[in-house]
């Protein structure tokens, strides 16, 4: 079974920097994605970053040049490191997979870690 932890939220103030590791297990299929979604307060879930298995990051145009997704497959660990945070970047943050398996693809997420901005 495919689980995913969150770590390392916290409070930065303005300008700072966070870096949150997901720690993940279970995937035995070859192919997946794995990403970064944020929800602010009365907001929707958004996408932040994916990255696939070999490949380069992907980011929403809020975060770019700021944030960088990080994937090291043989520690099964997943990192985002976060830049020149802003308020606007508060949030929960949440650990996606998306693993191609044989009845399709498959979603699975942690349960997020909170990351607040003061203004």
């Amino acid at each position: 079974q495919v689980q995913l932890v969150e770590s390392g939220g916290g409070l930065v103030y303005p300008g700072g920097s966070l870096r949150l590791e997901c720690d993940y297990s279970g995937i035995i299929f070859s192919h997946y994605t794995l990403g970064w979604f944020r929800q602010a307060p009365g907001k929707q879930r958004e996408w932040v970053a994916t990255i696939e298995l070999g490949g380069a990051g992907k980011y929403a145009d809020s975060v770019k040049g700021r944030f960088t997704i990080i994937n090291d497959n043989r520690a099964n660990a997943l990192w985002l490191q976060m830049n020149r945070l802003t308020p606007e970047d508060t949030g929960v943050y949440y650990c996606h997979a998306q693993v191609s398996e044989f009845g399709g693809p498959q979603d699975y997420w942690g349960r997020g870690t909170q990351v607040t901005i003061p203004s």
